[in-house]
């Protein structure tokens, strides 16, 4: 598989080639049936790791913008298959204004009833533009490493089989919102995954490869000596041990995001 990243006024779209199709379709048909996803990322470094691997591996094109950076985001996702808002070393909390202008937009997928995604800050905007508070720790607690986990009776409607533990990297955390559905819970931080409609937000890090690791790890090493995160070696031992399930898990969630359709386009459907 190949990729070509082709800048815009939007963005940044990749497009692959080299993907086997069947013999009755031709490569360039097959990804124009798809629509992109809109790939919302924090940092210039920043990459959609295991989950634009897993979308692409799906046949979508990854829209990329950076906000923070003047890319602007759409009216509408009538253009798009579902949206995703990754992490960052900022805070939802933060005055800046491209973090509000993210939190504000996430209206747009609610309103349209569209898949939507937020994974670990992406998950806090979504929390707060739904109502609830995003804050640190009481006792100043962070989860650096992986955790375990323990998914809900409607997590499991949702998918039956869950990681015991998932990657973190994270010292806040927030509320379930109002009306929404738990989907996974945790220990310092109780609220791991939860949906509302047609968006999901994940405290946890499933987009991390084993090249991210890394970098976080080596990076952000001063991150390592807070309260409650794991010592480096233990984030490599410990991916060793749940990495697969974490990576099955990804996959399985990401087909059934992506083939939920708005109530609207049922009803017209039904008319």
């Amino acid at each position: 598989m190949s990729f070509q990243s082709v800048k815009t006024n939007a963005g940044t779209v990749l497009h692959f080639t080299g993907i086997a199709q069947p013999d009755d379709v031709t490569p360039s048909t097959a990804a124009d049936t798809l629509l992109p996803v809109l790939i919302v990322l924090h940092q210039e470094t920043s990459a959609p790791g295991r989950v634009g691997n897993a979308l692409r591996a799906l046949g979508h094109r990854l829209d990329i913008r950076r906000p923070r950076f003047g890319d602007p985001l759409p009216e509408t996702l009538d253009g798009h298959a579902g949206a995703v808002i990754f992490g960052g070393p900022m805070s939802a909390n933060d005055p800046d204004d491209y973090v509000r202008r993210e939190i504000d937009w996430i209206a747009v997928p609610l309103r349209e009833q569209r898949p939507f995604l937020g994974i670990c800050l992406g998950a806090q905007m979504l929390a707060m533009q739904l109502g609830a508070k995003v804050a640190p720790h009481p006792l100043g607690r962070a989860e650096i490493g992986y955790y375990p986990i323990r998914p809900t009776a409607a997590g499991l409607d949702l998918c039956r089989h869950w990681p015991d533990q998932v990657y973190h990297w994270h010292r806040e955390g927030f509320e379930l919102p109002r009306d929404a559905e738990l989907l996974a819970e945790g220990g310092d931080f109780p609220v791991q995954a939860f949906r509302s409609g047609h968006a999901f937000g994940l405290q946890f890090h499933p987009d991390v490869t084993y090249a991210m690791m890394h970098r976080w790890t080596t990076r952000g090493d001063a991150r390592l000596e807070e309260p409650g995160a794991c010592p480096r070696h233990q984030h490599f031992a410990d991916r060793a041990i749940h990495d697969v399930t974490e990576r099955a898990w990804l996959k399985h969630f990401l087909d059934g995001w992506l083939t939920r359709v708005p109530l609207s386009v049922m009803a017209q459907a039904a008319e």
